[in-house]
């Protein structure tokens, strides 16, 4: 796979990897992690010749499941490692980043139910609801690209919105 293609699928799946992984975990820090090494791995599986995507299945359903088999060799790796002392924080979390965790979500809820229909509805549904853009069309009577301009631009307002209640 060459660069231009690996940025593509990048851009076009991060966040639906993103979100899968975050809801595997539970945690946005793990998440992350466990995201971009399935993208490294994609990458170098779609460089070599043995072990590509072979176009059986949808490429966000392939990199989903290099999340999963990730997600779940990190708790094997973690079960191996033994029990976590009492005095350890719970997922490696101070009390602080808990509590910052649920201020951050709090607010991006916030700004979600502020945002104007159809931004937060495909939103919502791209996002929690896991649905293509072909389907979110579909539910609008729209094409695939409008879904996609639509919850792109929905991006965008909801980052502003951020900014904005940031300060």
């Amino acid at each position: 796979m060459d660069a231009q293609a690996s940025e593509k699928m990048y851009e076009a799946y991060y966040m639906r990897v993103y979100s899968y992984a975050v809801t595997l975990s539970g945690s946005r820090e793990l998440a992350e992690e466990i995201t971009q090494e399935t993208f490294c791995r994609a990458m170098t599986k779609s460089a070599s010749k043995t072990a590509s995507f072979r176009r059986e299945a949808d490429e966000v359903t392939w990199l989903c499941t290099i999340a999963k088999n990730l997600f779940y060799d990190e708790k094997r790796r973690q079960k191996k490692t033994g029990p976590i002392p009492e005095d350890a924080e719970a997922d490696g979390k101070s009390i602080e980043q808990i509590a910052a965790d649920r201020d951050s979500s709090f607010r991006v809820h916030l700004a979600l139910h502020a945002l104007e229909e159809p931004y937060r509805e495909i939103f919502e549904l791209r996002v929690f609801g896991e649905l293509g853009f072909q389907q979110i069309g579909m539910i609008f009577g729209k094409t695939e690209n409008w879904a996609r301009v639509t919850y792109h631009r929905a991006r965008l307002k909801l980052q502003e919105r951020m900014k904005t209640d940031e300060n």
